[in-house]
């Protein structure tokens, strides 16, 4: 009687179930940011929008820890532009802004499930999770002392964030289908609300836009003029907006919505706009895998859908100035001996692969990456290694050999439990889609270091999202033996 007993308190929960009010404090700190930028409070914005964001952070985290994610997400998506809007409001570029740690910190807050339930990291779905750990655990005593504690503290922030995520998630198997529901929510409704401003940003560029630009000198974004920008849209930057719009597009096939195809439409042109190649493969190979691991009734719905998004934007991607931005792009994908980028990255392999993979003890955590600015002897500069193209180079370089060996052991095994998990998950649409996204970014290594930032919070998601999957069906099962007496 008591296993049955402490089985059935097993029993996902109902969705939202004595939480119908989860969204007042998500609408008030939109309100209250909404009311400073049109009061042209700039100063006050950037203070009160932190504060506020992390505490209904904390409120989320405990009252409904699925919309805490999906709030976590919302920060990512938007921080960016209430930063901009919060300099154009006050007149003046601020070159460092509070409204950027917002996203950040309340994507920590998951660290306390890493405290609250450490018993899992001795179970078989946890050890992933420990050697990963320990991995970033040695690169950073290596980082303090190479690069100073504030740089190694930093980078450790953006290395371990994706991975609290994950565990995040998978500590509250009970609630998956709440996740499933609002991630694609959050995904959908974001592929929608990011997509349409990114067509504005290119056709019209707002003035808090160009601004910044200017401010920050992000000439790889382009030029801060109509048809002149990569659409960034409300993000940094078109790289991480264009990871962004491939997991939204990827979790279109998971979704019901009626307004999925609005979105993805303009999802998928904003997408293109964006001019990130390395994304643009990576979206392909999540197609290619969908289409592998679907049934055939699956396989019709996507390539219907690839017809159907193709007919709603190919018109438009074909005319007038976005055809010529298209079209000189795309070849590139072909002219490879005049592209520079290409000539520049393959230049870096050559050169300093040896370096990478000969550094057994590693740089530690702080020496690439916008943390360099935070280094003890670097002024305030981004330093040698600020900019930083191949993660297949940045991980041995960074971590070593015992920090590689360490962490991407737990990277690859939790990697290859995912696969595994998800053969026994064919029904879940969530869950397939999951699969190829986190493969996908998986396979864009070669390009940028994809396990962290917005590429390392969609592949832990979405590998640890497959393996509350399989653990929540599990206990279903169980559940209903013990219910029918046969447990």
């Amino acid at each position: 009687m008591a296993v049955a007993r402490a089985e059935i308190d097993e029993r996902p929960s109902r969705f939202f179930s004595g939480d119908r009010k989860a969204w007042l404090p998500q609408a008030l700190l939109w309100l209250v940011t909404a009311v400073l930028i049109g009061a042209h409070q700039g100063n006050v914005l950037r203070l009160a929008f932190p504060v506020l964001a992390i505490l209904t952070g904390f409120w989320l985290y405990f009252k409904s820890p699925a919309r805490y994610v999906g709030f976590m997400w919302w920060l990512w998506f938007l921080s960016p532009e209430v930063r901009r809007l919060a300099d154009w409001s006050k007149g003046s570029f601020t070159p460092t802004s509070l409204i950027q740690v917002a996203p950040l910190a309340v994507t920590m807050i998951s660290g306390l499930s890493l405290l609250r339930y450490y018993p899992l990291l001795a179970q078989r779905r946890g050890l992933p999770v420990l050697l990963i750990l320990a991995g970033l655990a040695y690169a950073f005593l290596v980082g303090v002392v190479s690069s100073g504690p504030l740089a190694a503290l930093y980078d450790l922030a953006n290395w371990i964030y994706p991975v609290l995520i994950g565990f995040h998630i998978m500590a509250n198997t009970r609630q998956y289908p709440e996740y499933r529901e609002v991630i694609v929510n959050t995904f959908i409704w974001g592929m929608l609300a990011m997509g349409a401003y990114g067509l504005v940003q290119f056709f019209i560029m707002p003035p808090w836009d160009a601004m910044w630009m200017l401010g920050s000198q992000m000439n790889s974004q382009g030029d801060p003029v109509p048809l002149g920008v990569r659409v960034f849209s409300t993000m940094n930057s078109s790289g991480p907006f264009a990871l962004a719009m491939m997991g939204a597009m990827v979790f279109v096939m998971a979704a019901q919505h009626r307004v999925r195809w609005i979105a993805g439409a303009l999802g998928f042109i904003a997408f293109a706009l964006s001019l990130v190649r390395s994304t643009w493969g990576g979206w392909v190979v999540a197609l290619m895998i969908q289409l592998v691991k679907s049934n055939n009734r699956v396989r019709v719905r996507i390539v219907a859908s690839a017809v159907l998004l193709a007919g709603l934007c190919v018109p438009l991607l074909a005319v007038g100035p976005v055809a010529e931005r298209m079209q000189t792009r795309l070849q590139t994908l072909v002219n490879l001996n005049d592209d520079t980028s290409y000539a520049a990255r393959n230049e870096f392999y050559a050169t300093f692969a040896k370096t990478a993979f000969t550094d057994v003890q590693g740089e530690g955590l702080g020496a690439t990456g916008t943390s360099t600015k935070l280094s003890s002897d670097s002024g305030g500069e981004l330093g040698k290694y600020g900019n930083f193209d191949s993660g297949v180079m940045n991980i041995p370089f960074v971590l070593g050999w015992p920090g590689t060996l360490l962490y991407m052991s737990g990277v690859l095994w939790l990697l290859v439990r995912a696969v595994l998990a998800s053969f026994a998950l064919r029904d879940d649409k969530f869950a397939g889609a999951c699969l190829s996204l986190g493969l996908a970014c998986f396979s864009m290594l070669v390009f940028t270091n994809s396990l962290v930032g917005t590429g390392g919070l969609l592949l832990f998601m979405s590998f640890f999202s497959i393996l509350s999957a399989a653990h929540w069906q599990k206990l279903n099962r169980r559940r209903n033996l013990i219910l029918h007496g046969v447990y």
